[in-house]
């Protein structure tokens, strides 16, 4: 009789030691899954802080009227070249 119950007792410590294996196992899979998330985060956050510094170098007032000014040709508001637009209402009885 006690042989069986040392074979069980045996069994089920060869159990628990292989349950306990595949637990670290899993806890290192799951740590280093975790760790490259945490450095993807960083890589993520200097990146948009990169962009987030771009986005308000490119908006700088200066800048928009520069680029205003030389790539879409526009220019300051004088009434030397401002047209003004009578609206005459239509005559009577004319089709549009």
């Amino acid at each position: 009789m006690i042989r069986k119950l040392d074979l069980l007792l045996v069994a089920l410590l060869l159990a628990s030691a292989l349950g306990l294996v595949r637990t670290a196992y899993e806890s290192r899979r799951a740590f280093a899954e975790l760790d490259r998330a945490r450095a993807e985060q960083r890589q993520l956050d200097a990146e948009y802080r990169r962009l987030d510094a771009e986005r308000q170098a490119q908006a700088t007032n200066a800048r928009v009227q520069r680029v205003a000014r030389e790539q879409l040709k526009m220019g300051s508001v004088t009434p030397a070249i401002t047209v003004y637009v009578d609206d005459v209402p239509a005559a009577p009885g004319s089709a549009r």
